[in-house]
């Protein structure tokens, strides 16, 4: 993979030139900044028709919160490489570490907080338009969708580095053509396959009562018979939904929980935060740590408070 070489030609910020880059361009808050030792470069452009940032830094942490997303209003997807470095994302509640040639797909609605390793850490950032995104993908993205090094991350990465910049080559196809180039390789990067999709009318409904789910699993008087009822159809129906699908509505419940259960282990962990096991298991939707934890232990293998499991060697 070619690398952006216009990053040594770009010109070197100070840190409140880049910071204030940065709020330009969506807002954020930034910690672990030395003035006397700060090394960085922000540059934006029009990719394709499609706003594209190329940043570069040795800043520690940056974190966008709802009060960043209420000031800016900024609605599009954010598409972030990771060029050179490696960091560590923390969205909707998972924590998804990216190495050199990975990325990402945001909500910039939802709070993100971005964590860098010491030293340059190189990052790409395209914004999509919501509407066209969830057009082409076929489904609205609900968390971070993250995608390691694969023929189709290869492509779109190169085509950023390659088109980014007032001394690019010109495209051999139209712009609006190559914006659908980059749509349809975030289609084969990011769309489920065709095998795991049924007819457009019970794909979209048990889409939506797995929405319902997702944003309702922490109630702990969840239960299939009032998805049900909120989805406007049968408890019979709900349940031939998930039945051909070779899974149950409570197992579904019970599995959004757990992983979600899982992933703030994980970040409790990588954090070394002293967020308490029963709260983390109300938090879940369970009405007791007990519970929890043998339905935890179930489905991992080893209880919450054995998180991050000890290997046996």
């Amino acid at each position: 993979m070619a690398e952006a070489g216009s990053d040594q030609s770009q010109e070197t910020l100070d840190s409140d030139e880049w910071a204030s880059s940065l709020d330009t361009a969506c807002a954020h808050d930034l910690s672990g900044i030395d003035p006397s030792t700060f090394v960085g470069w922000f540059d934006t452009s029009r990719v394709y028709g499609l706003t594209a940032i190329s940043a570069g830094s040795n800043i520690a942490k940056v974190d966008r919160t709802p009060r960043h997303a209420r000031r800016d209003g900024l609605e599009d997807y954010s598409l972030i490489f990771q060029l050179s470095g490696r960091s560590a994302i923390d969205h909707e509640d998972r924590l998804l570490e990216l190495n050199a040639g990975e990325l990402i797909l945001v909500d910039p609605t939802r709070p993100i907080t971005l964590f860098n390793e010491p030293g340059i850490v190189r990052h790409m950032a395209l914004h999509l338009p919501r509407g066209q995104l969830v057009s082409h993908l076929g489904f609205e993205p609900n968390g971070a969708l993250h995608r390691g090094r694969t023929v189709a991350s290869r492509l779109l990465t190169q085509f950023m580095i390659e088109a980014f910049g007032e001394n690019a080559p010109s495209p051999e196809l139209p712009e609006h053509l190559m914006q659908l180039v980059v749509y349809d390789l975030l289609a084969a990067l990011f769309a489920p396959p065709a095998s795991e999709r049924g007819s457009a009318y019970t794909d979209k409904l048990f889409a939506r009562i797995c929405s319902v789910i997702k944003a309702r699993f922490a109630d702990t008087d969840l239960t299939p018979a009032s998805v049900a009822t909120e989805c406007g159809i049968s408890i019979r129906y709900l349940q031939k939904l998930f039945t051909a699908r070779g899974t149950t509505c409570s197992h579904y419940i019970s599995s959004v929980r757990l992983e979600h259960a899982s992933r703030r282990l994980h970040r409790r962990s990588s954090l070394k935060t002293a967020e308490p096991l029963g709260e983390i298991a109300h938090a879940c939707g369970f009405h007791d740590y007990a519970h929890f934890s043998r339905k935890f232990r179930e489905r991992f293998g080893h209880p919450p408070s054995a998180y991050p499991p000890r290997v046996v060697l």
